[in-house]
């Protein structure tokens, strides 16, 4: 999709579904600052399809795969969503829309080769101790990878054929694709002890109090400070 439409399917769903999880801001500035629309699309289609399982939609630190309470196998990456916590997750995702890029440049290229690190890790971490975590890989922005960037694109279908990522997602193909790839996301949740169950939705609650705590922090200092 171009910025428009993006733009434009944000608006529809958030209109729809009226969430109730983050809608992140991009990190632009000026009359670029705006929602991030492919990570909003992404945020609302995942809590539209979990039916209120628990779920990290900005995860604050490193995916963590852990035995017998101990920890197992941490990634060298913070990724952009994980269900149903990033401690022991069934999924985790990565996104990268680049609706105000106008050069294909490092950055763009060094996002491709981070999903490719995520994916040796969690390739080793399954052949190494039998834990299967579903890496998806979300990308939109014509001009940047249609016009661009088409040999990464080439690059990531590699990926995709050697293992390092179970799925990637282009464009408007998420509108359709990833509600029935959280369908079985939820699926696996429902399959797990309640211990289990209970540790991740009990790591998402003290997420939110936390960061309830810094926002009333931050409120408050800025009164302090009028």
């Amino acid at each position: 999709m171009k910025k428009a439409e993006a733009q434009a399917e944000f608006k529809r769903l958030k209109t729809k579904l009226k969430p109730k999880c983050a809608l992140p801001l991009n990190k632009q500035k000026g009359a670029k600052k705006n929602h991030a629309f492919l990570t909003g699309i992404v945020n609302m289609l995942v809590e539209a399809n979990i039916d209120g399982a628990p779920c990290d939609y900005d995860p604050l630190s490193l995916t963590t795969m852990t035995h017998d309470s101990m920890p197992l196998r941490t990634l060298a990456r913070r990724v952009d969503g994980a269900f149903p916590s990033v401690v022991n997750p069934i999924a985790i995702w990565e996104i990268k829309e680049y609706y105000y890029t106008t050069t294909f440049g490092s950055r763009v290229a060094d996002g491709v080769y981070e999903t490719l690190l995520d994916g040796l890790e969690l390739q080793e971490l399954e052949a190494a101790a039998g834990r299967k975590v579903h890496h998806l890989l979300v990308i939109d922005d014509h001009f940047t990878w249609w016009q661009c960037g088409r040999s990464y694109l080439c690059r990531m279908i590699d990926m995709l054929h050697m293992g390092y990522v179970d799925e990637i997602i282009f464009g408007r193909e998420v509108l359709t694709a990833l509600p029935s790839l959280v369908a079985g996301w939820k699926k696996a949740f429902d399959d797990l002890s309640p211990q289990m169950k209970k540790e991740a939705e009990d790591r998402i609650a003290h997420k939110k109090a936390r960061s309830s705590n810094v926002l009333k922090k931050r409120k408050k200092k800025r009164t302090l400070k009028k």
